[in-house]
């Protein structure tokens, strides 16, 4: 257990800024993920605090001690890497006992060792692998062996660089529910990293967006999901992305798709253009709730997805992306009215489709609707 104080780290490639005066805390027992894209940073954010990487800016502090000039074996923080990283010539069980005879974790018994052992492989179910060798399972097994030599040892903070990439989707849901437990059982630090906002929001209990090497936003999953503080957060999570559409305001009111939506204009927003953001699973087709924005239109092409539905519905001059539960009796061709609460509608700085990070307005909240600042 540990707590984590990160001060404005910077990293750099040449003229490639990896990471940029990153600031982040991470609290005793918190399971804090850090979500973004391919080459965002997040695996050499990672590297820092583990002191893999020489930073040329910035501070690390565990438990209050800086770290900064600590050498990465005396920080007590284990890392496991997306790649692999075992030792080819050991077994599975050399393999995860290796951190515990090096001395510098602790001095533990032969039967302290194989306990540890068996606890961590029944876990994550490789407890039959024990004896073979890493050419002699699959990229999977490999996989949870390396998360598993990292999940050994007592240390302060745990890193987890995509621990989960290389699963199949039924065992990555299954491993999900199971890291969540062994966080919350043994109150263990947990840096989590990953590009899959379903990790994210299921595992988390913060979630920091990563873009180009600076945190866009930190916030609790609810926070993320419900106050995206950009367009670029937005679209980090959900699948199919939020629905984002130019609007006009005018007169008092928000109008987008030709006149198919038209709400009243929140307090503080100012006229001229913004983007309307709406999420395919919060538009509910063929109910209308009152006091919800109604959208009309008709469904151009209907594709069924296990239990959901997706809908592509042509709405005005645009059309809007839907997804609900497969029991709606709703076939292409179909005419459909579309319900939305009016909290759930984001709006955001309009313009290039491109521009993210525009600011929107002024710096007060926008209510109900949320707003995009400047990065």
């Amino acid at each position: 257990m540990g707590t984590l104080s990160v001060r404005g780290i910077t990293k750099k490639y040449g003229s490639l800024t990896a990471i940029d005066h990153l600031d982040f805390d991470v609290h005793d027992g918190e399971f804090f993920v850090i979500l973004g894209p391919s080459g965002a940073g997040k695996t050499t954010t990672l590297k820092s605090v583990a002191g893999l990487v020489d930073m040329e800016e910035g501070s690390v502090a565990v438990n209050g001690i800086d770290l900064t000039m600590v050498e990465p074996y005396h920080r007590n923080i284990a890392m496991a890497f997306e790649s692999y990283a075992l030792y080819p010539n050991k077994t599975v069980r050399q393999n995860l006992a290796s951190p515990l005879k090096s001395g510098r974790t602790g001095h533990y018994s032969a039967d302290e060792i194989e306990q540890r052992i068996l606890t961590v492989t029944k876990t994550l179910g490789i407890d039959q692998l024990l004896d073979r060798f890493p050419r002699e399972v699959s990229n999977g097994q490999r996989q949870r062996t390396a998360l598993g030599r990292v999940l050994i040892r007592p240390a302060d903070i745990y890193l987890l660089d995509e621990p989960l990439s290389h699963l199949d989707a039924k065992l990555r849901a299954t491993m999900r529910a199971e890291l969540k437990a062994i966080a919350q059982n043994s109150n263990t630090t947990t840096i989590y990293v990953t590009h899959d906002y379903q990790e994210a929001l299921a595992l988390a209990d913060r979630i920091a967006v990563l873009r180009h090497g600076k945190f866009v936003q930190i916030g609790t999953p609810v926070e993320i999901w419900r106050e995206p503080i950009d367009s670029f957060v937005a679209k980090s999570l959900g699948q199919p992305e939020i629905n984002l559409i130019d609007a006009v305001v005018a007169n008092g009111r928000i109008t987008a798709l030709a006149g198919a939506i038209d709400i009243p204009k929140p307090d503080g927003l100012s006229e001229g253009k913004v983007r309307l953001g709406l999420r395919p699973s919060e538009l509910v087709p063929g109910v209308q709730v009152p006091g919800h924005v109604q959208i009309k239109g008709t469904v151009r092409i209907s594709e069924r997805l296990g239990r959901d539905i997706e809908l592509e519905v042509s709405v005005g001059d645009g059309h809007l992306i839907v997804v609900t539960d497969s029991s709606k009796a709703v076939a292409e061709r179909d005419d459909v009215v579309l319900s939305i609460d009016v909290p759930q509608i984001h709006v955001f700085a309009g313009g290039d489709p491109g521009q993210d990070t525009a600011r929107l307005g002024s710096a007060q909240q926008i209510s109900p609707v949320t707003k995009e600042v400047e990065q």
